[in-house]
């Protein structure tokens, strides 16, 4: 800070008490966000569990069964739906999943289907085929937006378009500890086990085949809601420690300079009483 002026050094100090002002109040907004993205990742569990389940019970009470869904065939082709954020100020949040999500492209024919702004962003700068960008705010999609992507990605399976379809979202573990993760949906695995069948009560109506293809697409669908509430948490979560650093780290410059104002501000009266008694 040699030769910077006293008003120089109060003017970046005034600079920083401002953008501290900011960091809180985007610290504060994130904190309150996130209470309700972390009721939301609770509420959401129940039904993905309960379709789990009966998912297992179908499979697994029928020795005889089969279906598209579960038959893993030689992969040609797969889709890969990322969940990122529409904003940045949330510390590694954004390039945490799209970098562990462009490690799982390495040698494969793939398709993106983007969520979220800086995902449609950063696929669209390293020239990734995409299949829409229909979903490009993350923030703006519903519970049925995630139904309607389920069955849409359900029937690129069935047609033979996708061999393989993965989901790629930051899983909330904590408010301090959020994990980047790519989940297989398409084919079914670890649901038909090979171990001996167990015997059920539930009756399906008009049989478990047509219930199993029916609730498949659900299936797949919960799965998406549940990555997009973790991903919404995460996300949240992520942008209130970064502004909550930032916030500490205006506190820490501004008691710098204030230090090296007062240490300018005591020199320059140390040189003026000099010049005075010299004059003297």
């Amino acid at each position: 800070m040699a030769g910077v002026s006293t008003k120089e050094i109060k003017n970046r100090i005034r600079s920083m008490e401002s953008t501290k002002q900011i960091t809180k109040a985007m610290e504060m907004v994130a904190a309150s966000k996130l209470r309700h993205a972390q009721a939301r990742v609770a509420d959401s569990r129940p039904y993905f569990e309960i379709l789990h389940g009966t998912i297992a019970d179908i499979v697994s009470a029928n020795s005889e069964f089969s279906s598209p869904y579960l038959q893993k065939r030689p992969v040609k082709k797969s889709v890969y739906v990322v969940i990122a954020g529409d904003r940045g100020l949330a510390g590694g949040y954004n390039s945490n999943i799209l970098k562990l999500a462009q490690s799982e492209f390495s040698g494969k024919d793939i398709q993106v289907l983007p969520i979220g702004k800086k995902a449609v962003d950063y696929f669209r700068a390293h020239k990734i085929p995409m299949i829409t960008e229909q979903y490009a705010s993350a923030a703006d999609m519903q519970v049925g937006d995630c139904f309607s992507l389920a069955k849409q990605l359900c029937k690129m399976y069935l047609a033979g378009e996708a061999d393989e379809i993965y989901i790629g979202y930051t899983n909330f573990v904590s408010v301090l500890s959020q994990t980047p993760s790519i989940m297989q949906m398409l084919p079914l695995i670890g649901h038909k086990t090979g171990t001996e069948d167990k015997a059920s009560d539930i009756l399906y109506e008009p049989d478990s085949d047509e219930v199993f293809a029916a609730i498949v697409p659900e299936y797949v669908g919960g799965i998406l809601y549940g990555a997009l509430c973790e991903s919404r948490a995460s996300e949240q979560a992520a942008r209130r420690t970064a502004m909550d650093a930032a916030t500490q780290n205006a506190d820490e410059m501004i008691a710098d300079l204030s230090l090296k104002f007062n240490q300018a501000r005591q020199a320059a009266i140390t040189q003026e009483i000099t010049e005075i008694v010299a004059g003297s």
